[in-house]
C-alpha cells in the first residue's frame, strides 16, 4: 500500500513522479486445486496450526505480513497477481524459519479466482482462520483530471477486492463460529489526500466495510477490524529527493517513515494473539502521529 503523500503528492506530480501498482495480473504461475475437501480423512495435525490467506503478499507490508504470520507458526496462503518469483522467495523464507506456505495467483477483483484461492486454502489444510486483505493499487492523478479508468481500476481491486475476499472467507469461518479478519486501509482514507481521491475513496469504503462487517460477523465469533498505515519505507519512498522527503518527514511526529515489519506485528497481534479477542471494528492508525 502506498503511504499517503498530501501536498507533497501534488509537488510529485508536477515533478512527472510515476507511481506504480503493487498489485497487478501478467503471471502465469497458479495451483491446482480440487472443488472440496473430506474431514473425515483430514490428518488431525494439519488443522493444528491457524491457516491465513495474505492477500497481495508478494512485496512490502504484504511481505512482511506474512512472514510474519508464517513465523508466528501460522500456514499462509501467499497471494500475488504479478510477482511470482517474489511470491515463491516469500515461501521460501517462511519455510525457512520452519513454517508452511503456498504461492497462489489471483487477482482479488476477480470473483470466481478468489473463491478457487479459498478452496486452496481448505483444500491444502482443511480450514481458515485468518484473512488479511492487503492487496491494493494507485493511479494518482488530481481529480480534475482523474479518467474513470483511473478510479475504477482503484475501486475493484482495494474496495471490491476486499469485499470479495471477506465474503468468501467468512462463509468458511460462518460454519466455524471462529476467525479473524483484517483489512489493511490507510490513514489517506481518514483524511484525505490531494491527487489519490480514487485511492482516500477506496480505502474510506474499506474502513466502513470493516465496521459493518464487524457487526455482521460479531455474533459468529469473527473478529473485523482495519489497519491503517502512513507513510511507510518503500520503493516509492526511497525515490521521493530529500527536499520532498524532509518535508514529509515534518508532517510525522514520530520524525521518521515507519517499517514493514511495523504494520506486520500489529496485524499479527489481531489475527493470532488471544488478547485480541474481544477487539472488532477497530480502525488502528499506525502512522507516527500523522492522522493526530
Amino acid at each position: 500500500m502506498e503511504p499517503p503523500l498530501f501536498m507533497l503528492l501534488y509537488l510529485n506530480l508536477l515533478q512527472n513522479i510515476k507511481t506504480t501498482s503493487s498489485y497487478g495480473r501478467r503471471s502465469n504461475q497458479t495451483i491446482r486445486v480440487t472443488s472440496g475437501v473430506n474431514m473425515d480423512s483430514m490428518d488431525w495435525e494439519k488443522l493444528v496450526a491457524p491457516v491465513a490467506v495474505v492477500t497481495g503478499a508478494s512485496r512490502g507490508i504484504g511481505r512482511a505480513i506474512a512472514v510474519t504470520l508464517g513465523k508466528a507458526g501460522c500456514k499462509v496462503i501467499v497471494n500475488y497477481a504479478k510477482s511470482g518469483m517474489e511470491a515463491e522467495e516469500v515461501c521460501r523464507e517462511i519455510e525457512e524459519s520452519g513454517g508452511t506456505a503456498i504461492a497462489f495467483l489471483a487477482d482479488v477483483s476477480i470473483e470466481h479466482e478468489v473463491e478457487s484461492m479459498m478452496r486452496a486454502a481448505i483444500d491444502s489444510w482443511g480450514t481458515l482462520d485468518v484473512l488479511v486483505n492487503n492487496a491494493g493499487i494507485t493511479r494518482d492523478e488530481l481529480l480534475m483530471r482523474m479518467k474513470r479508468a483511473q478510479w475504477q481500476e482503484v475501486v475493484d481491486v482495494n474496495l471490491t477486492g476486499v469485499y470479495l475476499c471477506a465474503q468468501a472467507a467468512a462463509a468458511v469461518m460462518m460454519k466455524r463460529k471462529k476467525g479473524r479478519i483484517i483489512n489493511i486501509a490507510s490513514v489517506s482514507g481518514i483524511i484525505g489526500n490531494i491527487g489519490q481521491a480514487n485511492y482516500c475513496a477506496a480505502k474510506a469504503g474499506v474502513i466502513g466495510l470493516t465496521k459493518a462487517m464487524a457487526r455482521e460477523y460479531g455474533g459468529r465469533s469473527i473478529n473485523v477490524n482495519a489497519v491503517a498505515p502512513g507513510w511507510v519505507a518503500s520503493d516509492m519512498t526511497a525515490k521521493l529527493g530529500d527536499d520532498i522527503e524532509r518535508r514529509a518527514l515534518e508532517t510525522i511526529p514520530l520524525g521518521r517513515f515507519g517499517k514493514p515489519e511495523e504494520i506486520a506485528g500489529l496485524v499479527e497481534f489481531l489475527a493470532v494473539h488471544p488478547a485480541a479477542g474481544y477487539i472488532t471494528g477497530q480502525v488502528l492508525p499506525v502512522d507516527g502521529g500523522l492522522s493526530i
